[in-house]
């Protein structure tokens, strides 16, 4: 454990809980700059990554760089993703230049390879500041550079309206969870950004920065060794100009009747889909709760909203804060993997192949109907994601694999898997509050019908044309690929 101390720059800030150390170096007075390395916050404003970083350059006297890197070998990278993620990343950098910042970027490819180059950067540092991720690729990637550079590295938390950190380390439901956290929204609502003191900087690189942007990023994209099977999304566009248009749309059309239709898949109306924005940092909290504020939809909807947003998402970031890897089987209830375990070799008359279920071809039309809005959009509706994931554990040969399987297709295909907030609800979909009936396969682990959705007005008509709506053809392995964590997935 880290027991490392804040600069004054940082430790007198108004969001120094965001912050904490990774190692104990001491900062280099002779750096160039200080490094900003984003990985998943990735837009110029209200971004406190940014803004540490700024205060540090200022205090120090030096300018702030920030680097962005796009690797070929994360795991599931497809063209789903690259575009998004590269979509974000030339807007973040016209962003920054608004802002008076040097945004880098690299977009790693056979024809421009460069290895360590998150070291590289860092040598030419006074110190690094990167977010504070609490899962996928992003938290080892920060602890090993942590480990391996001479400069003093600084996590800050960009994804939590509230940081984890003012929160107690030892609350166990959701309840404690909103007793804590609902008090401190108010104060964390508002933010100031930093201005740099100095030029942006122009100094000497130790690569050619990448301008995607100057060319054509499908055809970027489409050179690069990645999953060319999946396309991008269909209904979320990537970039900030999209992410506010949704976030316009949660506002004005969403909000009004949120807390009556929310849990209705059949209307366009009823789900913000903001959620890809979240995953990738183009839009903050803080700006969206404003948003919503400002829209006025009534009181019951936004407290509904707010429910949504704050106490649930940043209950599932609270949790994948406190587990070192919150994506694994093991963070799901014990008593519900007990019970699982207990009916682990009861017959599985409804078991279906991985490539029925990844292509959206099983025996059940309703799961087809998820499953198809993953494959064509990139993101599913809640309240589909329940009867998704709970049908999972009955499609699938055990516990174990059911759990494999839901966290294989959220990650590949889902615009915000990969996420604390999609592996909190999976991993509430096969536990949530134990059934008073054991049922077999399931145990105590309560099943769900897709009543929700088939009694609707056309629900029918809706699941039927959902079930066959055309989807790519994406390719298909052999069996669920090993969790990423355990691949030995490299230092940038």
């Amino acid at each position: 454990m880290v027991t490392a101390s804040l600069p004054q720059a940082l430790a007198a800030w108004r969001e120094a809980p965001r912050v904490r150390p990774l190692n104990n170096r001491a900062l280099v007075r002779g750096g160039r700059y200080v490094l900003c390395w984003l990985q998943q916050a990735l837009r110029a404003h209200d971004n406190p990554v940014i803004d540490a970083a700024i205060r540090l350059g200022n205090a120090l006297g030096l300018p702030v760089l920030v680097y962005h890197g796009l690797r070929e070998d994360y795991p599931y990278a497809s063209d789903r993703l690259h575009r998004f993620i590269l979509g974000a990343s030339i807007d973040l950098a016209a962003g920054c230049a608004a802002r008076g910042l040097a945004c880098v970027r690299h977009v790693d490819r056979a024809a421009a390879r460069e290895k360590g180059l998150v070291h590289r950067l860092a040598a030419d540092a006074a110190g690094v500041v990167l977010e504070d991720q609490p899962g996928f690729v992003a938290r080892w990637q920060a602890e090993r550079v942590a480990a391996r550079t001479g400069v003093p590295v600084y996590a800050v938390n960009a994804a939590c309206l509230v940081p984890p950190a003012v929160l107690s380390n030892a609350i166990s439901g959701r309840g404690g969870f909103l007793r804590r956290h609902e008090p401190e929204r108010a104060a964390w609502s508002e933010w100031g950004e930093e201005a740099p003191d100095t030029p942006p900087y122009s100094g000497p690189l130790p690569f050619a920065p990448d301008r995607p942007e100057e060319g054509d990023p499908g055809a970027l994209v489409a050179s690069l060794a990645i999953d060319h099977s999946l396309p991008p999304s269909e209904t979320h566009a990537a970039g900030r100009a999209a992410a506010e248009a949704h976030l316009a749309r949660a506002a004005t059309i969403v909000l009004p009747s949120y807390a009556s239709a929310r849990n209705d898949a059949t209307r366009r109306d009823s789900a913000s889909g903001l959620s890809p924005y979240f995953h990738f940092g183009v839009l903050g909290p803080r700006e969206v709760m404003q948003a919503a504020s400002a829209a006025a939809p009534g009181k019951q909807h936004l407290a509904k909203f707010a429910d949504e947003l704050l106490g649930w998402r940043e209950w599932f970031h609270y949790q994948a804060w406190r587990l070192q890897s919150p994506e694994r089987w093991d963070r799901v209830a014990p008593w519900a993997r007990a019970t699982l375990a207990d009916h682990a070799a009861d017959p599985r008359p409804e078991a279906e192949s991985l490539n029925a279920m990844l292509r959206g071809e099983t025996r059940d039309e309703t799961w087809n109907a998820c499953q198809r809005q993953f494959l064509a959009d990139g993101w599913m509706h809640n309240n589909l994601r329940m009867y998704w994931g709970k049908r999972i554990i009955a499609m699938t040969p055990s516990p174990e694999a059911a759990w494999a399987t839901a966290c294989y297709l959220n990650d590949r295909l889902s615009l915000d898997g990969r996420d604390p907030s999609t592996w909190g609800n999976i991993a509430a979909t096969f536990a949530g509050t134990p059934s008073e009936r054991e049922q077999p396969i399931y145990g105590r682990v309560a099943t769900r019908g897709d009543g929700s959705t088939r009694r609707r007005e056309g629900g029918d008509a809706w699941l039927a044309q959902a079930a066959s709506r055309a989807v790519p053809q994406i390719s298909v392995p052999a069996e669920v690929p090993v969790d990423p964590y355990l691949t030995g997935y490299s230092t940038p």
